[in-house]
């Protein structure tokens, strides 16, 4: 089959039978060249005649460091970095420093050479394949400031992410659980379809949907969250029949047809808060990286 127009996921995940994502991350490990020069965009699209090579064993890239176009903004209490899709936020296991708080921290001695230099404070984390706005702390003051504000739902979070099917505006409501009975986290009653109290352990989780574009196949939504739980926009929009593309865990339940993605297209566009030392609001806002708008163009209804 001709390599032209098709991403570079997508052909290595025929050349080796990996699932999407072991294909996705052959690429951005730097296992994979084109015409013999690596490629670490899963969502490159090939020209006709490519010729696409995979090293399963070879020695994994680093994904870092960060471009300064990451770091947002920061100040002398906290810094909003622009999170690629892939890295992870904080580490995964001892020792490991090729994670976002690490990258955001090495890029801040170059900018801000004479400040203090301790470890970023982690306050919310988003997944690895999501991209979008973070914020970490820089003094303990500014972390107990952010840390009562996620824990009382204070700040405006809003992530844009691409659906299957038509998705309509609407108010999601459910109490999360670490296993709703099938073993996956998910909603109490939604698997079993049970009824009464929520259980003890479960979380009431709230996300307010609203569809900005009409996709073929997919909607373009916006979804503001009045909770911030684990994988929440994810498991919300999966239980309603509209999981993510490129979605791998909740999609159990799904049974109509597959858009293939690279990762799963969430995005975490809008951050405010109340600044912790000067007690103003603050709001930023970032644009989905290319791969998430190949995406939207790709699946666009023209006239």
């Amino acid at each position: 089959m001709s390599e032209g127009g098709r991403t570079l996921a997508a052909v290595v995940r025929e050349k080796t039978g990996v699932s999407w994502s072991r294909a996705r991350d052959l690429c951005t490990s730097g296992r994979v060249t084109v015409d013999g020069e690596p490629c670490v965009d899963p969502a490159t699209r090939l020209r006709a005649g490519a010729e696409v090579a995979v090293r399963p064993e070879g020695r994994r890239r680093e994904k870092g460091p960060l471009a300064r176009s990451a770091i947002v903004h920061y100040d002398r209490d906290i810094v909003i970095v622009d999170k690629p899709p892939g890295m992870l936020a904080v580490p995964d296991e001892p020792g490991n420093k090729d994670t976002l708080a690490e990258h955001a921290r090495t890029l801040l001695r170059r900018l801000d050479p004479g400040a203090r230099d301790p470890g970023l404070g982690v306050v919310h984390r988003i997944d690895r394949d999501t991209s979008g706005l973070m914020v970490f702390t820089r003094t303990a003051e500014a972390k107990r400031h952010l840390a009562a504000q996620f824990r009382s739902h204070e700040l405006d979070r809003a992530y844009h992410a691409i659906a299957h099917g038509v998705v309509a505006d609407r108010r999601i409501e459910s109490y999360l659980l670490e296993d709703r009975g099938d073993g996956l986290r998910g909603s109490h009653g939604h698997y079993r379809r049970s009824h009464g109290a929520p259980p003890a352990g479960s979380r009431l989780s709230v996300t307010h949907v609203r569809a900005l574009a009409a996709l073929s196949g997919a909607t373009l939504v916006e979804c503001r969250l009045e909770t911030g739980r684990q994988h929440q926009v994810r498991i919300h929009l999966s239980e309603a029949g509209h999981p993510l593309l490129g979605e791998r865990v909740y999609v159990r339940d799904f049974r109509g047809p597959v858009i293939p993605a690279p990762r799963t297209m969430l995005h975490a566009r809008t951050l405010a808060f109340i600044h912790p030392r000067s007690g103003a609001p603050v709001s930023f806002e970032r644009e989905p990286p290319a791969d998430f708008q190949a995406m939207l163009d790709a699946l666009r209804i023209t006239s």
